[in-house]
């Protein structure tokens, strides 16, 4: 999706940064992962294959896409971002009829990286870029049975589960942003800093050179 591609989302744990072509090589290798792939029920794709889904996903006009960086080694300069990286978010609005609809799915692909609030604020955060960008007032998301920490941290926004699909073994959830929702949401990313993707790039440059 072109609308955020120059976007930056900094919270206190996390950092969301648009999908680029720079992250596509750790990307690949964590889908290499038979656990990750059962988790978000994804094939195993070539290198190729991911620059080129890459570059889908930054076209779509119904899928906007954020990868997630932790924010402590980020705004450290610790490492490069690719270094930084430990998930990635999804929203996807693919409901024709009513564009106020937005699909949400959340990966934190990096291991000792989960069960610490990560996944968490990712979700608060493309929920309130969602809301506030996008015009979405209704989430659904799609979790695996088996994915118990999603299913909780999902009900734990205030999502309620609302189907269960025993073929895929998969639960979905949903939640209606009303005006008492919309003002939590809004407390709970109070925090959030909206940041210029090319313009922290420039920066990033000039203290290297």
């Amino acid at each position: 999706m072109k609308i955020n591609q120059n976007t930056v989302l900094q919270g206190k744990k996390v950092t969301l940064v648009p999908y680029t072509s720079a992250h596509v090589s750790r990307y690949h290798e964590w889908m290499k992962s038979e656990e990750l792939q059962r988790l978000t029920a994804s094939e195993p794709l070539s290198l190729e294959q991911e620059y080129e889904m890459q570059r889908s996903w930054q076209e779509d006009a119904d899928k906007c896409t954020f990868i997630v960086l932790d924010t402590e080694r980020w705004s450290g300069h610790t490492g490069t971002e690719e270094d930084c990286m430990v998930g990635d978010v999804n929203l996807f609005l693919t409901d024709m009829e009513d564009p106020t609809v937005g699909e949400i799915e959340v990966m934190i692909a990096e291991p000792n990286c989960r069960g610490q609030g990560f996944g968490k604020e990712t979700t608060l955060i493309m929920m309130f870029y969602g809301v506030t960008k996008l015009g979405i007032t209704k989430f659904e998301a799609k979790v695996g049975q088996e994915n118990e920490a999603s299913i909780s941290m999902f009900k734990k926004l205030h999502f309620k589960e609302v189907a269960v699909n025993r073929v895929f073994q998969e639960v979905t959830l949903k939640l209606d942003v009303n005006e008492q929702q919309r003002q939590w949401l809004l407390e709970q990313t109070n925090h959030v800093e909206e940041k210029n993707y090319n313009v922290l790039n420039l920066q990033t440059c000039a203290s290297e050179t």
